[in-house]
């Protein structure tokens, strides 16, 4: 049953041109003032991204829609997110496939994420603490890579960790972002630009 929020928020969503039911729901059933500071609680309904720390922001739940419902056209069952945040995108796609593998560089964001999922009742997520831009080539290939941050230019590690017939979700850009999508096939990649953007860098390396 949605909170008055939830069911809100599912409608503006649909009003925004996304039709994956399921993502939809998805994204209503969470409770998204848990994912943000509790001062910043009163504001977590809002179809816009706020600040988490560490310089970091919880997306908008439209863009988080977007992605999810083009990720899943191909219907992965094994999923990689680089760049886990709050939570919220995590938590969002462990309840529409098997298994989420999620890498995070700032270890205080990892921690409070898995206590956030713990909470939720969320146990198919595997988390670990290391270099988004690197991947997680000990648990690939992947169906499909959900990147929450924006490259400057297209990793090629993740690319090579996707499935034949995979997909890969990035926004890439400095000043100006888009998002894309690709599409493995065999050794080459389709790639398909899908709207304008505005998300925080995708920095290499890792942060204690």
């Amino acid at each position: 049953m949605l909170t008055v929020a939830g069911q809100q928020l599912y409608a503006q969503l649909a009003r925004q041109g996304i039709e994956d039911r399921r993502v939809l729901q998805a994204i209503a059933n969470l409770p998204r003032e848990q994912f943000v500071d509790e001062a910043m609680a009163h504001k977590a309904w809002e179809n816009s991204a706020l600040p988490i720390g560490y310089g970091q922001t919880i997306s908008q739940p439209y863009i988080v829609a977007r992605m999810t419902e083009v990720l899943l056209l191909n219907r992965p069952e094994r999923v990689l997110e680089v760049g886990t945040g709050s939570g919220f995108q995590t938590a969002v796609l462990a309840q529409l496939v098997s298994h989420v593998y999620t890498i995070e560089r700032i270890k205080g964001l990892r921690y409070q994420a898995r206590r956030r999922l713990q909470r939720l009742d969320l146990h198919n997520v595997s988390a670990r603490h290391g270099d988004g831009w690197e991947g997680w080539s000990s648990k690939a290939p992947f169906d499909a890579i959900l990147v929450t941050a924006a490259a400057r230019e297209t990793p090629q590690a993740l690319l090579a960790q996707l499935v034949d017939g995979g997909r890969m979700v990035i926004p890439v850009g400095h000043l100006q972002q888009s998002l894309w999508l690709y599409e493995r096939r065999g050794d080459e990649f389709l790639r398909t630009e899908l709207e304008a953007v505005r998300f925080v860098p995708l920095v290499q390396g890792e942060l204690e």
